[in-house]
């Protein structure tokens, strides 16, 4: 993996983790998920002013990558109205190389090493750990620790289609861009359906999250995207799960959530096995 591609990932783990944070830490859950879908709007416009149209054959994948996102932030949004931000996060972003590992034997026919079956061991040990851990008032939250698994299964549907949809496109922040908006337009309609008044809201009450929430995210991806393209998909998702450290981080510190060793050993055994199973053959 070029030292390009390390370090930009690295800064998108860090972007990521912080509108996580942004997002988790509202009062208001639907506002704060609403500001930062939408705000990758007037980002995502400026950067195809710059960039090519994305080859027409990548608009399947472009499809699939709107439902993959949309599932991704319901059930995200479901789990931070029940779930700590260290327990989440963890979770969700930790179950990725779990999906991969299990669909490269099942359907691919990959057989696996000793590093690699370890691997799977160690992630699956660290998450069935945070289901069980303790939240901010003392009590354990299965439901939450269910809800981000199921976003974990989001989260490796749309890095995959994401990263082969960008090589079609021949261009990243083309692919990203269109992929933002349409994901939007999509939240906004669900908004509409579900929660009315959210949108009309966002600006007086949300405007903070709206601006840096939306910037924050809508860099973090598509910086992402653009190492899809660079180096390959596993690895580059593998990295950017170094982000679970830094919304351990920022949870523990600057959110106040209790932090105790199963949580810390949960976090960390989750950490080591996407290490090892990045290093794997």
């Amino acid at each position: 993996m070029p030292t390009i591609v390390i370090v930009t990932t690295l800064l998108a783990a860090v972007l990521h983790a912080s509108w996580n944070a942004l997002a988790k830490g509202a009062a208001d859950k639907h506002l704060s998920m609403a500001g930062v879908i939408l705000g990758h709007v007037p980002f995502a416009v400026l950067g195809l002013l710059f960039v090519p149209m994305p080859d027409l054959a990548c608009w399947p994948y472009l499809m699939g990558s709107l439902v993959m996102h949309f599932g991704y932030q319901v059930f995200l949004l479901n789990a931070y109205r029940i779930g700590d931000l260290t327990q989440v996060y963890p979770v969700a972003r930790g179950i990725a190389p779990m999906i991969v590992a299990a669909v490269s034997v099942t359907i691919l026919g990959v057989t696996l090493g000793w590093m690699e079956v370890a691997a799977i061991a160690l992630i699956a040990t660290g998450l069935l750990s945070l289901g069980l851990v303790r939240g901010q008032a003392g009590t354990r939250n299965p439901k939450a620790a269910m809800l981000a698994a199921v976003t974990g299964c989001f989260i490796a549907g749309y890095s995959l289609i994401d990263g082969l949809g960008a090589r079609v496109a021949g261009t990243a922040v083309g692919f990203y861009g269109w992929s933002a908006i349409g994901n939007a337009l999509v939240f906004a309609v669900f908004l509409r359906l579900r929660h009315p008044g959210v949108i009309g809201r966002l600006w007086s009450e949300g405007r903070f999250v709206l601006i840096w929430g939306g910037l924050a995210s809508y860099c973090a991806y598509a910086l992402v995207v653009w190492g899809f393209m660079q180096a390959p998909i596993a690895l580059v998702t593998a990295l950017r799960e170094t982000s679970i450290v830094f919304a351990l981080f920022i949870g523990v510190v600057f959110m106040k959530e209790r932090l105790d060793l199963m949580k810390i050993a949960a976090t960390f055994a989750t950490i080591t096995g996407a290490i090892l199973l990045r290093f794997a053959r």
